[in-house]
């Protein structure tokens, strides 16, 4: 947003980079974007994620809630952001299991071994 945000855009922006929306100004919003009001007032808009993305920033949003980068995690933190993946739905995506493995550097079969260990699965 070019101006300076408004407070309720202030506010949104660090869980839509977190979601990987995208914040629109009011004259950008299409029938698909959900309208944010303020006193009654469009002041902005909400984009949904596009989906084909979705695992990337789930897989970052992994990393950041642990503290490390993938490439940097031993088997104990694998297998807690496998956990943390499995929790937030990122199993139900197709090919989620090969690209969790790719990204993890760990074989298929240990992203299944991992998740077999979560008390969610």
């Amino acid at each position: 947003m070019s101006r300076r945000k408004h407070p309720l855009i202030a506010a949104l922006t660090p869980i839509a980079d977190a979601i990987g929306a995208n914040l629109l100004e009011p004259d950008q919003l299409t029938d698909a974007d959900l309208p944010l009001l303020w006193e009654g007032e469009v002041v902005g808009g909400l984009r949904r994620p596009d989906l084909h993305n979705a695992l990337g920033v789930l897989i970052t949003a992994a990393e950041t809630e642990l503290g490390i980068s993938r490439d940097a995690m031993n088997r104990t933190q694998k297998q807690a952001a496998v956990a943390l993946l499995n929790e937030w739905g990122a199993f139900t995506l197709r090919k989620s299991v090969e690209d969790v493995a790719d990204a993890l550097s760990v074989s298929r079969f240990t992203v299944y071994n991992y998740l077999e260990r979560t008390d969610t699965t």
